[in-house]
C-alpha cells in the first residue's frame, strides 16, 4: 500500500506559477490550431521513484515509495547537501514559502512531467512518527515540501525536456534540450549549470555539442558526462557509442576526453569514473576509468579495468561518494524478461539482487544510491490499484513553444479527427477503434489489423485505413478499406484496392470525389490517385513513377497540393524527405531536406492549408536509450512548416517517440481529458536487451519466453 501523502499547507506558492495557462472556450483565439499526435508507450508509464535500503533483505515492507503519484517522476538523485541549506536557497528565491522546520528525514531530486511540461522538483520528506527511514511502518503519513528547482526565469519560458539531475553544493547540474544547434540531425541536448540561490543558468556544453547523463565528481569540481563529441549523432537508438568526457563544472572549460566508448559516467572520487560500454564479448558491462594524479590526463593516461563479468547486461550504475565497496546497476539476465536493479559487490565480485525480490515482473530504471550508502532509488511502475493522483488520459495537453497552438498527446496510434471534430479514429494494434472526443464511447470499428486513418469530408462516417501487416515488403498485400463507423454490422466495410499489392496511407481529396494512396503494383511504392465511392474500379492515375518509395501522403484543404514523404533522393536508405506535387502531376518540389540519412516523415495540412505539421529526427536523441523504455525511434519529434519552406518549428521536447500527427478543425482548450477505461501502468524494456550474447561463440541470442516486438508508430 501506499503511503497516504498529507500535503502541508506550507506548499509552494511558485508551483503554481508554472501551471499552463488555460484559455476558456469562450475565449479560445481566433486563429488559434490544435495539433495532436502520439508518443509510443508514454501515457502508460505512470512512474514514481521508491527506495530499499542496502543492507537489510529486499522485500516488499522495506521498499518506501517516496515521489506523490503525480504525471512521471524518475530520474531520481539523493543531494549530499544539507537540507537546511536547500531550504534556505529555496526560501530566499520564493520558490517555496514555508516556516522554519526540523530537518528531512528524506530528500530527493528528480524529473517530472506535470503540467504539460518537463522540470526538475525537490521534495523534503517529514513522517510523523520518528524513526528509521528503513522502517516502512514509520512512514506511512509523510507530510511533504515540494518545489520545481527551475522557474519561468531559468527556463526564459521556454519548452524544453529535462534529464539526468544532480546537485553538488548549491549548483544544480541537468541536462536541457532549449538551444537549437542549427543543423539537422543533430542533438540538443546541453549540460547546464543553475545556481539555486540566484537562478543564474549557465551552458556548460560547448555549442554545437550535445552531451548526456552527467555526473558531478564527489568534490563538485569536475563533471563527467556521455558524448559524440564533434563527431555528433549518426542514428544509433541502442546502446552509443560515446565517448567519456570530463570538464570543469564551473564553467565546462578544461574540457578533454578520458575514455573511447562509454556512457553513465559516474564518479567515487575525483580521479575514479565507473561507466558501461558493450564489451567485446557482446555483454553490457560496467567499467572503471582511474585518471593519473601525477601526468596529464587523457584516453592514453587512464587506466580502463573491466568491472561486472559477462553473462548478463550491467547498465546505468550508480555509485556514491567515497564508496568503495559497491555500486548499483540495472541488469538484464538472460533468465529474466526484466529490467531488475542490483548491488554489485566491488570487493568479493558478486551480484546482490534487491527488486527481483520485491516486485519480480516489473521493469526498474536508472538506480542512485544516497550519499551514507544506506539506500538505492529507482523508478518503475506504481501500479494499477495505487491511489496514484494521474487519471489515465485519452487526450494529455503537452505545453506548447508557439502561442495560440495547443498540443495533446493521444492514447493510440495515427489519431484523426472526424470532419466536425467531435469524434476521433484512431489506430490500436489490431483494429480500428473510434472514440468521441470526451472520451466518452469508445467502438472498435474495424477488428484487423490496420494502419494509417483518414475520414472522409463528406461522407459522413466514412474512415479510411490500410487493412494489413504494416511496415511490410513491396509483395505484401495491404488493401485501402473504407469503413462505415456507425454501421454495426461485421461488414462495414468495402476494399477499395483489388490488385492484391500494397497500397496505404489513403487521404481524401477535399471534395470526397478521390483518394490519394501509395501503392507497390509497379514493384516500388509510389502514388496514385483513385475513386472514393468505387475506388480503383471506378479510375485509377499514376502520380508519381520511379525506383524509388513515395509515401505517408496527404491532400491540402484546398486541393492544390499533395505531400508526401520519398527516399528518391537516396532509394532504400531509410532517409525520407518530404515534398509537395499538385494532383495533375506537375509542380513537384521538395518541402524540406531531412539532413544526411534523415528522417521526415507523416506530413499533414492544417486546416487552412497554410501549415504542415510532420515527425522527424532533426533533433536526434536527447537521451542515452539505454536509460528508457523501448522507443523503436527516440528521436521522433513534432514540427511545423510553411508550404515555402519557412518557419520551421519544433514543437516536442522529449526522449520519446512522437509520432503520426494531426490537426484538429478548431481549437481545442488545453484541458486534459480523461480516458474513461483504466488500463494498467506498463511498457516494454529496450528490445535490443533481450538479445543475449551465446556462452562461447559471441553470437546473439533471444532468450525463449520473451514477448514478441511489436511496431512502432512513427514510420509505416
Amino acid at each position: 500500500m501506499k503511503p497516504q501523502l498529507l500535503y502541508a499547507s506550507f506548499l509552494l506558492r511558485f508551483f503554481f506559477a508554472l501551471l499552463c495557462t488555460a484559455t476558456s472556450e469562450n475565449e479560445a483565439p481566433s486563429n488559434g490550431r490544435t495539433i495532436v499526435f502520439t508518443t509510443l508507450g508514454r501515457p502508460d508509464y505512470d512512474w514514481d521513484i521508491f527506495t530499499l535500503p542496502t543492507s537489510d533483505p529486499p522485500s516488499p515492507s522495506n521498499e518506501l515509495w517516496v515521489t506523490d503519484g503525480e504525471s512521471v517522476n524518475f530520474n531520481g538523485h539523493f543531494p549530499s547537501s544539507s537540507p537546511s541549506s536547500i531550504l534556505s536557497l529555496l526560501r530566499n528565491r520564493s520558490l517555496i514559502q514555508a516556516p522554519e522546520a526540523p530537518l528531512p528525514a528524506l530528500q530527493i531530486i528528480y524529473v517530472t512531467e506535470r503540467n504539460g511540461t518537463s522540470n526538475i522538483y525537490y521534495d523534503a520528506l517529514y513522517y510523523s512518527t520518528p524513526g528509521s527511514t528503513r522502517s516502512r511502518s514509520a512512514l506511512e503519513i509523510p507530510v511533504r515540501l515540494q518545489a520545481p528547482l527551475l522557474g519561468l526565469e531559468e527556463n526564459k519560458n521556454r519548452v524544453s525536456m529535462k534529464d539526468k539531475p544532480s546537485l553538488s553544493g548549491e549548483i544544480l547540474i541537468y541536462v536541457s534540450n532549449h538551444e537549437d544547434p542549427g543543423e539537422p540531425r543533430t542533438s540538443w541536448a546541453a549540460v547546464y549549470s543553475t545556481h539555486l540561490g540566484t537562478g543564474l543558468t549557465r551552458r556548460l556544453s560547448p555549442y554545437g555539442i550535445a552531451d548526456f547523463s552527467p555526473a558531478v565528481s564527489p568534490s563538485g569540481v569536475w563533471t563527467a558526462v556521455a558524448s559524440y563529441g564533434r563527431e555528433g549523432w549518426d542514428g544509433e537508438v541502442e546502446e552509443l557509442s560515446t565517448d567519456i568526457y570530463i570538464f570543469l563544472t564551473r564553467d565546462g572549460s578544461n574540457r578533454v576526453k578520458v575514455v573511447e566508448h562509454g556512457g553513465w559516467p559516474c564518479w567515487v572520487d575525483d580521479s575514479t569514473l565507473y561507466f558501461h560500454r558493450r564489451s567485446e564479448d557482446q555483454w553490457i558491462s560496467v567499467y572503471k576509468a582511474t585518471l593519473p594524479k601525477d601526468k596529464p590526463v587523457s584516453t592514453e593516461s587512464v587506466a580502463i579495468q573491466r568491472v561486472t563479468p559477462p553473462g548478463l547486461h550491467a547498465f546505468t550504475l550508480a555509485t556514491s561518494p567515497g564508496n568503495y565497496k559497491f555500486i548499483a546497476v540495472a541488469t538484464r539476465r538472460p533468465n529474466s524478461n526484466f529490467r531488475h536493479i542490483e548491488l554489485f559487490d566491488t570487493v568479493k565480485n558478486e551480484f546482490i539482487e534487491l527488486t527481483r525480490h520485491v516486485s519480480p515482473t516489473s521493469h526498474h530504471l536508472n538506480p542512485f544510491i544516497s550519499p551514507d550508502t544506506t539506500r538505492v532509488g529507482y523508478h518503475k511502475c506504481r501500479g494499477g490499484s495505487n491511489g496514484g493522483k494521474t487519471p489515465q488520459l485519452l487526450l494529455e495537453n503537452v505545453k506548447s513553444p508557439v502561442p495560440n497552438l495547443s498540443l495533446f498527446r493521444f492514447e493510440g496510434s495515427f489519431p484523426v479527427f472526424s470532419p466536425t471534430g467531435d469524434r476521433i479514429a484512431y489506430v490500436e494494434f489490431p483494429g480500428i477503434y473510434v472514440v468521441n472526443r470526451d472520451g466518452s464511447n469508445l467502438r472498435q470499428v474495424f477488428p484487423l489489423n490496420a494502419f494509417a486513418t483518414a475520414w472522409d469530408p463528406i461522407q459522413k462516417g466514412i474512415v479510411y485505413t490500410s487493412a494489413g501487416p504494416e511496415f511490410s515488403s513491396v509483395s505484401t498485400e495491404v488493401d485501402i478499406v473504407a469503413i462505415d463507423v456507425d454501421d454495426v454490422c461485421q461488414s462495414n466495410y468495402k476494399r477499395l484496392t483489388l490488385d492484391g499489392k500494397n497500397n496505404a496511407f489513403p487521404s481524401p481529396s477535399p471534395d470526397g470525389k478521390q483518394i490519394v494512396f501509395r501503392s507497390s503494383r509497379s514493384g516500388y511504392k509510389n502514388l496514385y490517385i483513385m475513386d472514393a465511392i468505387e475506388g480503383e474500379a471506378g479510375g485509377i492515375e499514376r502520380l508519381t513513377d520511379g525506383p524509388w518509395t513515395d509515401t505517408m501522403c496527404n491532400w491540402s484543404p484546398d486541393g492544390d497540393w499533395i505531400a508526401f514523404a520519398s527516399d528518391r533522393h537516396n532509394p532504400g536508405s531509410g532517409s525520407f524527405e518530404l515534398y509537395l506535387i499538385h494532383p495533375n502531376g506537375t509542380g513537384l518540389r521538395k518541402l524540406i531536406s531531412s539532413g544526411s540519412s534523415g528522417r521526415t516523415n507523416h506530413p499533414s495540412f492544417s486546416p487552412d492549408g497554410k501549415l504542415i505539421v510532420f515527425t522527424a529526427d532533426y533533433g536526434g536523441i536527447s537521451a542515452e536509450p539505454i536509460s528508457l523504455p523501448h522507443h523503436y525511434q527516440p528521436y521522433g519529434e513534432i514540427y511545423t512548416i510553411k508550404l515555402d519552406g519557412s518557419e520551421l518549428k519544433r514543437l516536442t521536447y522529449n526522449s520519446y517517440e512522437d509520432g503520426t500527427p494531426t490537426w484538429s478543425p478548431f481549437y481545442i482548450d488545453t484541458v486534459d481529458v480523461e480516458w474513461p477505461r483504466k488500463t494498467q501502468c506498463a511498457f516494454e524494456d529496450c528490445h535490443w536487451l533481450n538479445e543475449m550474447p551465446s556462452r562461447g561463440t559471441g553470437t546473439m541470442v533471444e532468450p525463449s519466453g520473451l514477448a514478441k516486438p511489436q511496431c512502432g508508430n512513427f514510420y509505416a
